[in-house]
């Protein structure tokens, strides 16, 4: 999916690398719920599974590229898929500091709700996002989710537990 400036695109053979040290930089474990290291083989395999259409995965991770630049940014997933009830949850990641804060992350979430949105016809997309997280708080409310609760003191940290807001998004295609 071309997005302005970015594509959005299905995982390859070759991302093992890119995803082995996305996924195995603790800074960011506390966002994924992450709390030990992913393997070459783990990750190996959940690539050769990347073949699944999200309705036998119930997610779907996509690659963030940029276009001028031919290089991956960041990545950016639909998981607790329910076509049932036609919702999905959406998390971002734009894990090189270099494109962080120039729109990147925000063309990506506006493509990924339109396929949401028009493509598999869902009728709502939520997130969690930590309190201390403003930037992802911040991108998220241009997109237009709205936050419709709070879990108190949800994530432990080596310093407190920190609350987590809960957005979500309404399909009004």
């Amino acid at each position: 999916m071309r997005c302005r400036e970015i594509i959005l695109r299905a995982l390859e053979p070759e991302d093992l690398e890119i995803l082995y040290e996305w996924e195995n930089d603790e800074s960011v474990w506390i966002i994924s719920n992450t709390i030990s290291p992913f393997s070459r083989f783990t990750l190996r395999q959940y690539l050769e599974q990347s073949n699944k259409n999200i309705y036998e995965t119930g997610q779907l991770r996509l690659m963030i590229d940029h276009i001028a630049d031919k290089k991956t940014i960041g990545t950016i997933d639909i998981f607790e898929f329910d076509p049932f009830h036609q919702r999905a949850g959406v998390g971002i990641l734009i894990a090189d500091v270099n494109y962080r804060r120039k729109g990147y992350a925000l063309m990506s979430l506006e493509c990924l709700v339109e396929y949401c949105f028009k493509t598999l016809q869902l009728h709502q997309l939520f997130c969690n996002i930590l309190s201390n997280n403003k930037e992802s708080i911040d991108l998220f409310k241009k997109v237009g989710f709205t936050e419709c609760g709070v879990k108190k003191e949800w994530v432990k940290t080596s310093q407190a537990y920190i609350d987590e807001h809960i957005f979500q998004l309404i399909n009004k295609y």
